[in-house]
Protein backbone atom coordinates (compact mmCIF):
# COMPACT_ATOMS: atom_id res chain seq x y z
CA UNK A 1 0.00 0.00 0.00
CA UNK A 2 1.32 3.64 -0.66
CA UNK A 3 2.05 5.91 1.81
CA UNK A 4 -0.66 9.19 1.30
CA UNK A 5 0.40 12.47 1.69
CA UNK A 6 -1.51 15.34 3.37
CA UNK A 7 -3.00 16.46 0.44
CA UNK A 8 -3.87 20.17 1.82
CA UNK A 9 -0.19 21.17 0.85
CA UNK A 10 -1.43 20.83 -2.75
CA UNK A 11 -3.86 23.66 -2.11
CA UNK A 12 -1.57 26.02 -1.66
CA UNK A 13 -0.90 27.40 -5.10
CA UNK A 14 2.37 29.10 -5.51
CA UNK A 15 5.96 28.93 -3.63
CA UNK A 16 6.03 30.68 -0.68
CA UNK A 17 6.76 34.24 -2.08
CA UNK A 18 10.06 35.00 -0.56
CA UNK A 19 11.41 31.72 -2.20
CA UNK A 20 10.12 32.69 -5.39
CA UNK A 21 11.76 36.08 -5.34
CA UNK A 22 14.87 34.36 -4.41
CA UNK A 23 14.83 32.01 -7.29
CA UNK A 24 13.74 35.00 -9.57
CA UNK A 25 16.68 36.89 -8.37
CA UNK A 26 19.19 33.99 -8.62
CA UNK A 27 18.37 33.22 -12.20
CA UNK A 28 18.80 37.34 -12.78
CA UNK A 29 21.78 36.95 -10.87
CA UNK A 30 23.42 34.06 -12.69
CA UNK A 31 22.25 35.51 -16.29
CA UNK A 32 23.73 39.17 -15.11
CA UNK A 33 26.61 38.00 -13.36
CA UNK A 34 28.10 42.20 -12.96
CA UNK A 35 24.96 43.13 -12.01
CA UNK A 36 25.45 45.02 -8.53
CA UNK A 37 21.89 43.62 -6.48
CA UNK A 38 21.00 45.53 -3.68
CA UNK A 39 18.05 43.34 -2.09
CA UNK A 40 15.26 45.36 0.37
CA UNK A 41 12.90 42.59 -0.31
CA UNK A 42 12.97 39.95 2.54
CA UNK A 43 13.36 41.55 5.96
CA UNK A 44 16.24 40.72 7.37
CA UNK A 45 18.70 43.15 9.17
CA UNK A 46 22.00 43.64 8.14
CA UNK A 47 23.86 45.09 11.70
CA UNK A 48 25.76 42.85 13.44
CA UNK A 49 24.73 41.64 16.93
CA UNK A 50 25.41 44.41 19.90
CA UNK A 51 28.67 43.91 21.47
CA UNK A 52 26.99 43.11 25.21
CA UNK A 53 25.00 40.15 23.42
CA UNK A 54 27.93 38.82 21.83
CA UNK A 55 29.79 39.22 25.28
CA UNK A 56 27.12 37.13 26.76
CA UNK A 57 27.04 34.37 24.46
CA UNK A 58 30.66 33.61 24.40
CA UNK A 59 30.35 33.69 28.05
CA UNK A 60 27.25 30.94 28.16
CA UNK A 61 29.64 29.12 25.82
CA UNK A 62 32.59 29.14 27.85
CA UNK A 63 29.76 27.75 30.61
CA UNK A 64 28.94 24.82 28.11
CA UNK A 65 32.78 23.65 27.77
CA UNK A 66 33.01 23.28 31.62
CA UNK A 67 31.65 20.30 33.49
CA UNK A 68 31.02 22.06 36.73
CA UNK A 69 28.83 24.72 34.47
CA UNK A 70 27.81 22.88 31.51
CA UNK A 71 24.11 22.77 31.17
CA UNK A 72 21.61 19.71 29.33
CA UNK A 73 18.42 20.18 28.24
CA UNK A 74 16.74 23.61 29.36
CA UNK A 75 13.21 23.69 30.25
CA UNK A 76 10.80 23.78 26.89
CA UNK A 77 8.70 27.25 27.93
CA UNK A 78 12.27 28.71 28.35
CA UNK A 79 15.04 29.63 31.58
CA UNK A 80 13.14 31.54 34.18
CA UNK A 81 16.08 33.90 34.11
CA UNK A 82 15.31 35.25 30.29
CA UNK A 83 11.67 34.84 30.73
CA UNK A 84 11.48 37.16 34.21
CA UNK A 85 13.36 40.06 32.14
CA UNK A 86 11.01 40.02 29.56
CA UNK A 87 8.47 40.57 32.25
CA UNK A 88 10.23 43.39 34.15
CA UNK A 89 11.00 45.46 30.94
CA UNK A 90 8.97 44.56 28.18
CA UNK A 91 5.37 44.74 30.31
CA UNK A 92 5.49 45.57 33.72
CA UNK A 93 6.44 49.53 33.07
CA UNK A 94 3.37 49.54 30.43
CA UNK A 95 1.15 48.64 33.62
CA UNK A 96 1.21 45.13 32.23
CA UNK A 97 1.25 41.87 34.57
CA UNK A 98 2.31 38.56 33.66
CA UNK A 99 3.22 35.48 35.42
CA UNK A 100 6.37 33.66 34.23
CA UNK A 101 4.31 30.73 33.17
CA UNK A 102 2.54 33.17 30.84
CA UNK A 103 5.86 33.16 29.09
CA UNK A 104 7.15 30.88 26.26
CA UNK A 105 10.39 31.33 24.88
CA UNK A 106 11.29 30.31 21.70
CA UNK A 107 13.23 30.03 18.15
CA UNK A 108 10.89 32.63 16.57
CA UNK A 109 7.41 34.21 15.61
CA UNK A 110 7.42 32.95 12.18
CA UNK A 111 7.47 29.23 13.85
CA UNK A 112 4.92 30.08 16.89
CA UNK A 113 2.29 32.16 14.60
CA UNK A 114 2.61 29.17 12.34
CA UNK A 115 2.68 26.40 14.72
CA UNK A 116 -0.27 28.04 17.19
CA UNK A 117 -2.91 27.12 14.77
CA UNK A 118 -2.72 23.71 15.98
CA UNK A 119 -3.83 23.79 19.08
CA UNK A 120 -7.06 24.74 17.97
CA UNK A 121 -10.26 22.63 15.97
CA UNK A 122 -10.59 22.34 12.46
CA UNK A 123 -13.56 23.81 12.20
CA UNK A 124 -13.14 27.58 13.51
CA UNK A 125 -13.71 30.27 11.25
CA UNK A 126 -10.23 32.06 10.64
CA UNK A 127 -9.85 35.52 10.03
CA UNK A 128 -6.82 37.34 8.26
CA UNK A 129 -6.15 41.18 7.02
CA UNK A 130 -5.56 41.15 3.42
CA UNK A 131 -2.41 41.83 2.53
CA UNK A 132 -1.69 39.29 5.53
CA UNK A 133 1.78 37.63 6.21
CA UNK A 134 2.05 34.84 4.12
CA UNK A 135 2.46 32.01 7.25
CA UNK A 136 -0.94 32.73 8.96
CA UNK A 137 -2.22 31.49 5.79
CA UNK A 138 -0.52 28.64 4.57
CA UNK A 139 -0.09 26.90 7.77
CA UNK A 140 -4.11 27.04 8.35
CA UNK A 141 -4.32 25.96 5.11
CA UNK A 142 -1.53 22.75 5.26
CA UNK A 143 -3.74 21.83 8.75
CA UNK A 144 -7.30 21.48 6.25
CA UNK A 145 -8.97 24.60 7.53
CA UNK A 146 -8.96 26.59 4.11
CA UNK A 147 -10.46 24.74 1.67
CA UNK A 148 -8.85 25.54 -1.72
CA UNK A 149 -8.27 28.70 -3.36
CA UNK A 150 -10.55 30.86 -5.53
CA UNK A 151 -10.27 32.37 -8.41
CA UNK A 152 -9.94 35.39 -6.92
CA UNK A 153 -7.21 33.90 -5.12
CA UNK A 154 -8.75 33.66 -1.61
CA UNK A 155 -8.87 30.50 0.17
CA UNK A 156 -12.85 29.28 0.32
CA UNK A 157 -13.25 29.15 4.30
CA UNK A 158 -10.96 32.01 4.78
CA UNK A 159 -12.25 35.57 5.88
CA UNK A 160 -10.51 38.06 4.12
CA UNK A 161 -10.22 41.44 5.85
CA UNK A 162 -9.23 44.04 3.31
CA UNK A 163 -6.41 46.90 4.09
CA UNK A 164 -6.44 49.32 1.74
CA UNK A 165 -6.12 52.61 0.33
CA UNK A 166 -9.72 53.28 0.66
CA UNK A 167 -9.53 52.58 4.54
CA UNK A 168 -6.94 54.21 5.15
CA UNK A 169 -4.82 50.25 5.98
CA UNK A 170 -7.18 50.12 9.14
CA UNK A 171 -8.82 46.73 9.04
CA UNK A 172 -13.01 46.66 9.63
CA UNK A 173 -14.37 44.35 11.97
CA UNK A 174 -15.98 41.62 10.64
CA UNK A 175 -19.35 41.54 9.28
CA UNK A 176 -19.68 37.99 10.60
CA UNK A 177 -18.97 35.98 13.64
CA UNK A 178 -15.23 34.42 13.20
CA UNK A 179 -13.41 32.59 15.68
CA UNK A 180 -9.52 32.93 14.97
CA UNK A 181 -8.35 36.27 14.30
CA UNK A 182 -4.86 37.40 13.66
CA UNK A 183 -4.03 40.88 13.75
CA UNK A 184 -0.25 42.52 13.26
CA UNK A 185 0.39 45.71 13.98
CA UNK A 186 2.81 47.20 13.35
CA UNK A 187 1.73 45.69 9.96
CA UNK A 188 3.83 43.41 7.80
CA UNK A 189 3.52 44.15 5.07
CA UNK A 190 2.21 47.98 5.02
CA UNK A 191 3.94 49.12 7.61
CA UNK A 192 0.83 50.93 8.92
CA UNK A 193 -0.27 50.25 12.82
CA UNK A 194 -3.56 51.06 14.48
CA UNK A 195 -3.91 53.32 17.39
CA UNK A 196 -5.15 52.26 20.64
CA UNK A 197 -8.99 53.09 20.18
CA UNK A 198 -9.09 51.31 16.71
CA UNK A 199 -7.00 48.14 18.34
CA UNK A 200 -9.57 48.11 21.68
CA UNK A 201 -12.43 47.76 18.89
CA UNK A 202 -10.76 44.06 18.49
CA UNK A 203 -10.83 43.10 21.37
CA UNK A 204 -14.29 44.60 22.37
CA UNK A 205 -15.24 42.43 19.18
CA UNK A 206 -13.68 39.64 20.22
CA UNK A 207 -14.97 39.67 23.77
CA UNK A 208 -18.28 40.18 22.74
CA UNK A 209 -17.83 37.01 19.88
CA UNK A 210 -16.13 34.48 21.86
CA UNK A 211 -13.09 35.14 19.58
CA UNK A 212 -9.30 34.73 20.12
CA UNK A 213 -6.91 37.54 18.56
CA UNK A 214 -3.57 35.79 17.80
CA UNK A 215 -1.34 39.39 18.15
CA UNK A 216 1.82 39.45 15.90
CA UNK A 217 3.52 42.53 17.64
CA UNK A 218 7.46 41.16 16.07
CA UNK A 219 7.67 45.20 15.15
CA UNK A 220 6.85 47.08 18.56
CA UNK A 221 10.83 48.43 19.15
CA UNK A 222 10.16 50.35 15.64
CA UNK A 223 7.02 52.39 17.07
CA UNK A 224 7.48 55.87 17.41
CA UNK A 225 4.07 57.57 17.46
CA UNK A 226 2.86 58.09 21.27
CA UNK A 227 -0.65 56.57 20.43
CA UNK A 228 0.20 53.48 19.20
CA UNK A 229 -0.11 50.39 21.66
CA UNK A 230 3.17 48.11 21.71
CA UNK A 231 1.45 45.51 23.39
CA UNK A 232 -2.35 44.25 23.04
CA UNK A 233 -2.19 43.75 26.84
CA UNK A 234 -2.52 47.26 26.96
CA UNK A 235 -6.13 47.33 26.18
CA UNK A 236 -8.50 46.56 28.82
CA UNK A 237 -9.84 43.15 28.86
CA UNK A 238 -7.46 41.84 25.92
CA UNK A 239 -5.90 39.04 28.58
CA UNK A 240 -9.31 36.85 28.05
CA UNK A 241 -8.74 36.81 24.67
CA UNK A 242 -5.18 37.07 22.94
CA UNK A 243 -2.32 35.53 22.52
CA UNK A 244 0.94 38.09 21.71
CA UNK A 245 4.08 36.75 19.61
CA UNK A 246 7.10 38.94 20.00
CA UNK A 247 11.16 38.43 18.16
CA UNK A 248 14.00 39.38 18.62
CA UNK A 249 14.98 39.16 15.50
CA UNK A 250 13.93 42.30 14.28
CA UNK A 251 14.77 44.96 17.07
CA UNK A 252 18.57 43.33 18.19
CA UNK A 253 19.26 41.67 14.80
CA UNK A 254 18.44 37.95 15.83
CA UNK A 255 17.64 36.95 12.31
CA UNK A 256 20.64 34.02 12.43
CA UNK A 257 20.63 33.97 16.15
CA UNK A 258 16.91 32.76 16.75
CA UNK A 259 14.57 33.86 20.23
CA UNK A 260 11.82 35.23 20.76
CA UNK A 261 8.54 34.05 22.79
CA UNK A 262 4.43 34.22 22.90
CA UNK A 263 2.10 35.08 25.67
CA UNK A 264 -0.78 33.45 26.87
CA UNK A 265 -2.33 34.44 29.76
CA UNK A 266 -4.11 32.40 32.08
CA UNK A 267 -7.46 33.76 31.55
CA UNK A 268 -7.64 33.04 27.38
CA UNK A 269 -9.76 29.55 27.24
CA UNK A 270 -11.21 27.40 24.22
CA UNK A 271 -14.10 25.31 24.28
CA UNK A 272 -14.14 21.50 23.63
CA UNK A 273 -17.01 20.24 21.32
CA UNK A 274 -19.23 19.90 24.68
CA UNK A 275 -19.02 23.16 25.43
CA UNK A 276 -16.48 22.42 28.32
CA UNK A 277 -13.99 25.50 28.71
CA UNK A 278 -9.87 24.48 28.49
CA UNK A 279 -6.89 26.54 29.48
CA UNK A 280 -4.94 27.62 26.46
CA UNK A 281 -2.12 28.19 28.19
CA UNK A 282 -2.15 24.74 29.05
CA UNK A 283 -2.78 23.75 25.80
CA UNK A 284 0.50 25.58 24.33
CA UNK A 285 2.29 24.40 27.22
CA UNK A 286 1.74 20.62 25.99
CA UNK A 287 2.14 21.19 22.30
CA UNK A 288 5.54 22.71 23.47
CA UNK A 289 6.44 20.70 25.86
CA UNK A 290 6.00 17.56 23.24
CA UNK A 291 7.22 18.76 20.15
CA UNK A 292 9.43 21.75 21.23
CA UNK A 293 13.07 20.91 22.56
CA UNK A 294 13.72 24.56 23.59
CA UNK A 295 15.76 27.39 22.74
CA UNK A 296 19.37 27.27 23.61
CA UNK A 297 21.18 27.95 27.06
CA UNK A 298 23.86 30.28 25.50
CA UNK A 299 20.98 31.75 23.44
CA UNK A 300 19.14 32.91 26.48
CA UNK A 301 21.99 33.53 28.08
CA UNK A 302 22.41 36.07 25.29
CA UNK A 303 19.06 37.25 25.14
CA UNK A 304 19.29 38.37 28.62
CA UNK A 305 22.20 41.35 27.91
CA UNK A 306 19.22 42.32 25.45
CA UNK A 307 17.80 44.41 28.34
CA UNK A 308 21.40 45.23 29.55
CA UNK A 309 22.16 49.03 29.68
CA UNK A 310 24.37 48.41 26.89
CA UNK A 311 22.41 46.28 25.34
CA UNK A 312 19.78 48.64 25.18
CA UNK A 313 21.79 51.54 23.93
CA UNK A 314 23.18 49.53 21.00
CA UNK A 315 19.79 48.09 20.28
CA UNK A 316 18.32 51.76 20.52
CA UNK A 317 21.11 52.77 18.07
CA UNK A 318 20.14 49.86 15.41
CA UNK A 319 16.55 50.91 15.29
CA UNK A 320 17.03 54.71 14.93
CA UNK A 321 19.66 53.31 11.77
CA UNK A 322 16.95 51.38 10.07
CA UNK A 323 14.28 53.79 10.90
CA UNK A 324 16.62 56.59 8.68
CA UNK A 325 16.80 54.07 6.62
CA UNK A 326 13.04 54.26 6.24
CA UNK A 327 12.67 57.78 5.93
CA UNK A 328 15.30 57.92 3.00
CA UNK A 329 13.02 55.75 1.54
CA UNK A 330 9.57 57.43 2.00
CA UNK A 331 11.01 60.73 0.97
CA UNK A 332 12.96 59.79 -2.13
CA UNK A 333 9.77 57.84 -3.43
CA UNK A 334 7.04 60.31 -2.75
CA UNK A 335 9.58 62.83 -4.56
CA UNK A 336 9.14 60.38 -8.05
CA UNK A 337 5.68 61.08 -7.22
CA UNK A 338 4.75 57.35 -5.94
CA UNK A 339 1.71 56.78 -3.03
CA UNK A 340 4.14 55.57 -0.39
CA UNK A 341 2.58 54.30 3.17
CA UNK A 342 4.77 52.90 6.88
CA UNK A 343 7.89 53.79 7.17
CA UNK A 344 6.84 55.55 10.51
CA UNK A 345 5.93 52.83 13.08
CA UNK A 346 7.62 50.58 11.39
CA UNK A 347 10.45 49.28 8.75
CA UNK A 348 8.29 48.72 6.05
CA UNK A 349 7.48 50.70 3.53
CA UNK A 350 4.39 50.14 1.13
CA UNK A 351 4.41 51.41 -2.27
CA UNK A 352 1.53 52.14 -4.81
CA UNK A 353 2.52 50.91 -8.04
CA UNK A 354 2.27 53.52 -11.29
CA UNK A 355 -0.62 53.17 -13.17
CA UNK A 356 -0.79 50.22 -15.44
CA UNK A 357 2.10 48.17 -13.76
CA UNK A 358 0.79 44.98 -11.40
CA UNK A 359 3.08 44.27 -8.25
CA UNK A 360 5.29 41.46 -10.35
CA UNK A 361 6.05 43.94 -13.70
CA UNK A 362 6.99 47.01 -10.95
CA UNK A 363 9.05 44.11 -9.02
CA UNK A 364 10.51 42.97 -12.63
CA UNK A 365 11.81 47.32 -13.48
CA UNK A 366 13.02 47.81 -10.25
CA UNK A 367 15.55 44.45 -10.52
CA UNK A 368 16.13 44.94 -14.70
CA UNK A 369 16.66 48.38 -14.31
CA UNK A 370 17.59 49.44 -11.02
CA UNK A 371 19.46 46.24 -9.57
CA UNK A 372 16.74 46.37 -6.62
CA UNK A 373 14.72 43.56 -5.25
CA UNK A 374 11.98 44.62 -3.34
CA UNK A 375 8.58 41.98 -2.67
CA UNK A 376 5.25 41.91 -4.90
CA UNK A 377 2.57 42.81 -3.07
CA UNK A 378 0.82 40.29 -4.55
CA UNK A 379 2.47 38.10 -2.48
CA UNK A 380 0.53 39.14 0.42
CA UNK A 381 -2.62 38.23 -0.45
CA UNK A 382 -5.02 39.81 -3.55
CA UNK A 383 -4.99 42.90 -1.31
CA UNK A 384 -1.60 43.84 -1.65
CA UNK A 385 -1.93 43.69 -6.01
CA UNK A 386 -0.67 47.29 -6.89
CA UNK A 387 1.55 47.16 -3.93
CA UNK A 388 5.21 46.50 -3.66
CA UNK A 389 7.24 46.81 0.19
CA UNK A 390 10.59 47.64 0.54
CA UNK A 391 12.69 47.21 3.76
CA UNK A 392 14.96 49.54 5.60
CA UNK A 393 16.89 46.58 6.97
CA UNK A 394 19.56 47.22 4.57
CA UNK A 395 22.81 49.48 5.26
CA UNK A 396 23.10 53.18 4.77
CA UNK A 397 25.20 53.01 1.91
CA UNK A 398 23.07 50.48 -0.03
CA UNK A 399 19.95 52.13 1.23
CA UNK A 400 20.73 55.59 -0.41
CA UNK A 401 22.67 54.09 -3.62
CA UNK A 402 18.94 52.21 -4.10
CA UNK A 403 16.97 55.31 -4.03
CA UNK A 404 19.60 57.09 -5.79
CA UNK A 405 19.38 54.57 -8.79
CA UNK A 406 15.48 54.49 -8.25
CA UNK A 407 15.55 57.90 -8.79
CA UNK A 408 16.91 57.73 -12.11
CA UNK A 409 13.60 56.08 -13.47
CA UNK A 410 11.17 58.22 -14.43
CA UNK A 411 7.78 58.01 -14.09
CA UNK A 412 7.48 57.89 -18.27
CA UNK A 413 9.72 54.63 -18.09
CA UNK A 414 7.97 53.38 -15.12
Amino acid sequence: MAVIINENYLLIKSNYIFSEINQRVEKYQNDNPDADIIRMGIGDVTRPLPRAVVEKFTEAVQEMGDSESFRGYGPEQGYDFLINEIIKNDYAPRGIDLASDEVFISDGAKCDTGNIQEIFGLLNTVAVTDPVYPVYVESNVMAGRTGPMGDDGRYQKLVYIPCTEDNGFVPELPTTPVDLIYLCFPNNPTGTALTKEQLAQWVDYARENNSIILFDAAYEAYIREDNIPHSIYEIEGAREVAIEFRSFSKNAGFTGTRCAFTVVPHELVGFDGEGNPHSINSLWNRRQTTKFNGVSYPIQMATCAVYSPEGQKEINESIDYYMNNASIIRNSLENLGLRVYGGINSPYIWVKTPPAMDSWQFFDLLLDEAHVVGTPGVGFGPSGEGYLRLTAFNTLENTEKAMERISKLTLGEI
